[in-house]
C-alpha cells in the first residue's frame, strides 16, 4: 500500500458507501467516485456476475495501493426472493374488492389466480394476514388459507406484472436468511478478502448467527434491518452483528410510512450504544438517477440521518445505474460536510450520549475524548489492532478525528466505515517513545495537526495486546523530534 497525504483525506465524520453497478463498475469511475468522497464500495449481488465483482474488487484495492488509504468492500447478499408466477398473456388488472387466488400451481395465471412457488409462505399463512405485492403497489388480505393455497380479498388493485414480489409484512417465515445461491456468493466474496458482508432477510437472531459461523471472523457481518420482524429481536442483533443497515426500501413497504423515520432514530442510537457503525440505506438522493441536481427532501432526508449521528450514509442505484454517480457521491458529501459545520449537530449527537462500560478501555477512550476537549487538543491517535479501541472512540463521537494506527491491514480497511475514523496501517510499536513518535509523526504528516499542537494517544500496554487499551498520554507535535525516522 502506497504512503497515504493529507490530501486523501475526506474532511468528515460519517461516512458514505456507494454502490457498483453497470455506471461505475470501471477502474476510472470508481477512481472517480474515491476522489469525490467515497470510503466504502458495495458489490450487489442481486446483480451481476462473480466475474463482474472479481474485477470490481481488484480495482478498489489497485486504487488503495495507489493511494495509500485503506478502502472497505462490502458485499451484499441477496437472501430470500419471494415471488409470484408467471400469467399466461401478459399483465393482469386486479381489481378492488375482487377475489384472488394464491396457489403451488405452476400453470399461468390470469386476473382470478396466480401461482406463488413457495410452500414455506403458506406455512405461515393465517386468515386476516395482508399479501404486499410490486414493492407495496398491489395490496391482498388473506381470507380463507392451507397448505398450499391462500384465497385473498384485493385491498389496492392495479396492473400486475409476472414474478413481482411478494412482501408479508409482521410475518416470520420458516426460512434462514441464506439461500443456496448465497452461501456461494459469501464462499466467493471471503475468498477475494472483502470486509464487511451484509445480510439481507434478517428475521430473528439465529440467521445473523448462522451467518457468522459462516464466515468465522474472514469478515465484519453487517445484519440488514428491514424485516420488521427483526425489530422485535433488535438487542439481540445488535449484539451478533459487527454493524447494522437500516434498509429503509424494505422497511417502508412492510410498514406505514410514518413509522419509518422513528424507527431508524431507534435503530442509529441502538446501535451507537452498542458501539456497532450503523448504515443508513436507500432511496436517499433518488432523483439523481436521473437528475443533475437532488430535491430539497432529499437533501434534508440526507442530513436527518447525518444529525442522528449514522456511521455511513449510502447510495444504491444512484451511483450504480444513475447517470449522475460522481454528482450523487459529491452531493452527498457536501450536505454532510454542511451538517457537520453547523453549532447544532454537535449539541444533538450529545443529547443522549451512550452509557460508559466499567471497564478500563471504556475509562481510557472517554477520558480521551474530555483531555481532548481540555486541552484543545487536535486529534485522537489510537493504537488498535481488532478494531475495538478505535470504535469505542467513534462511539463516544468526539470533536476531534481519530486516528486509528494498525499493523493489521484488515482492520484498517473495515475502520473505514466507523464514524470520525481515519485508518492507518502501520508498523507496531513495542515502545512508550515509538508510540509518541509515530503517532505525532503520522498525524503531523496528514495534515491532523501543525507544530506546537497537541493530540490525544491510547494504546494498550504490554503493546500490540488486543483489547487491552489502559495507557492516555498527551503529546506535542515537534516536527525535529521524529525529522531523522
Amino acid at each position: 500500500m502506497g504512503k497515504p497525504t493529507a490530501t486523501m483525506r475526506h474532511l468528515r465524520n460519517a461516512k458514505i458507501v456507494a454502490t457498483l453497478g453497470p455506471a461505475t463498475a470501471n477502474p476510472e469511475m470508481i477512481a472517480a467516485l474515491f476522489e469525490a468522497g467515497v470510503d466504502v464500495f458495495r458489490l450487489n449481488f442481486s446483480h451481476g456476475s462473480h466475474d463482474d465483482h472479481r474485477a470490481s474488487h481488484a480495482a478498489i484495492r489497485d486504487l488503495e495501493t495507489r493511494t495509500g488509504r485503506p478502502i472497505a468492500v462490502l458485499i451484499d447478499l441477496q437472501g430470500p426472493k419471494l415471488r409470484i408466477g408467471r400469467f399466461a398473456d401478459g399483465p393482469v388488472e386486479l381489481a378492488k374488492g375482487a377475489p384472488f387466488r394464491l396457489d403451488l400451481s405452476d400453470a399461468p395465471g390470469d386476473a382470478r389466480r396466480v401461482g406463488l412457488p413457495h410452500p414455506e409462505v403458506f406455512a405461515a399463512l393465517t386468515e386476516g394476514a395482508d399479501l404486499l405485492l410490486d414493492d407495496g403497489r398491489r395490496h391482498l388480505r388473506v381470507e380463507r388459507c392451507g397448505e398450499d393455497f391462500a384465497e385473498t380479498t384485493v385491498v389496492i388493485g392495479g396492473e400486475l406484472f409476472d414474478h413481482k414480489g411478494l412482501n408479508l409484512p409482521r410475518l416470520v417465515l420458516p426460512i434462514g436468511a441464506l439461500t443456496d445461491k448465497d452461501r456461494a456468493d459469501l464462499a466467493f466474496g471471503l475468498s477475494l478478502g472483502v470486509d464487511w458482508v451484509a445480510l439481507s432477510f434478517v428475521q430473528r437472531p439465529e440467521d445473523v448467527a448462522e451467518a457468522r459461523s459462516l464466515i468465522a471472523g474472514q469478515a465484519g457481518v453487517m445484519s440488514k434491518l428491514e424485516k420488521p420482524s427483526a425489530l422485535d429481536a433488535l438487542d439481540e442483533i445488535i449484539e451478533l452483528s459487527d454493524a447494522l443497515m437500516v434498509a429503509r426500501g424494505d422497511l417502508g413497504v412492510e410498514l406505514a410510512p410514518e413509522e419509518v423515520p422513528g424507527l431508524q432514530k431507534r435503530i442509529v442510537r441502538a446501535a451507537r450504544q452498542a458501539g456497532k457503525p450503523v448504515v443508513v440505506a436507500t432511496q436517499m438522493l433518488e432523483s439523481m438517477i436521473q437528475a443533475a441536481a437532488p430535491t430539497r427532501a432529499e437533501a434534508s432526508d440526507v442530513a436527518t440521518a447525518a444529525y442522528d449521528g449514522a456511521d455511513a450514509l449510502m447510495l444504491s442505484a444512484e451511483s450504480a445505474i444513475g447517470e449522475y454517480p460522481r454528482e450523487a457521491v459529491a452531493m452527498m458529501n457536501r450536505i454532510i460536510e454542511q451538517v457537520e459545520r453547523d453549532p447544532l449537530y454537535r449539541s444533538l449527537l450529545e443529547v443522549d450520549p451512550p452509557e460508559t462500560r466499567e471497564t478500563l478501555a471504556d475509562a481510557i477512550t472517554l477520558a480521551a475524548r474530555q483531555v481532548a476537549e481540555t486541552v484543545h487538543a487536535r486529534a485522537i491517535v489510537t493504537y488498535t489492532t481488532s478494531g475495538s479501541t478505535a470504535l469505542r472512540a467513534s462511539r463516544a463521537r468526539p470533536a476531534v478525528p481519530v486516528l486509528a494506527l494498525t499493523p493489521v491491514q484488515a482492520t484498517a480497511r473495515r475502520l473505514a466505515l466507523a464514524w470520525g475514523t481515519y485508518c492507518i496501517e502501520t508498523a507496531d510499536v513495542s515502545t512508550f517513545d515509538d508510540m509518541t513518535d509515530r503517532a505525532t509523526e503520522v498525524s503531523f504528516e496528514l495534515g491532523f495537526v501543525e507544530a506546537g499542537e497537541r493530540i490525544v494517544i491510547t494504546a494498550g500496554v504490554p503493546f500490540g495486546t488486543p483489547g487491552g487499551t489502559n495507557v492516555l498520554r498527551i503529546a506535542e507535535i515537534w516536527p525535529d523530534r521524529f525529522a531523522d525516522r
